[in-house]
């Protein structure tokens, strides 16, 4: 059986993915705030990638992701649909 294709990352995907690794509910997660106030460290931030990268097929570094930690920032890099 071939695998199918994977899904495009979105940002409601991203902000319920955060929010998850977070323990936080989506809703208090805004798209402009730096991420690191709300708790995100660097091996939640390799989560998210891992995540991204087998359900998504996403290719991020980590350091552009840990450079602007904030949802706004992340969707132009992780080629994010609206």
């Amino acid at each position: 059986m071939t695998p199918l294709p994977p899904t495009p990352l979105t940002v409601e995907r991203i902000r319920a993915d955060v929010a998850d690794v977070l323990g936080e509910d989506p809703a208090d997660i805004p798209d402009d705030e730096n991420l690191v106030d709300h708790g995100l460290d660097s091996v939640r931030i390799m989560t998210l990638i891992e995540r991204w990268k087998r359900e998504h097929g996403v290719e991020a570094a980590f350091v552009d992701l840990a450079g602007e930690p904030a949802i706004e920032r992340w969707a132009p890099l992780l080629g994010a649909e609206r």
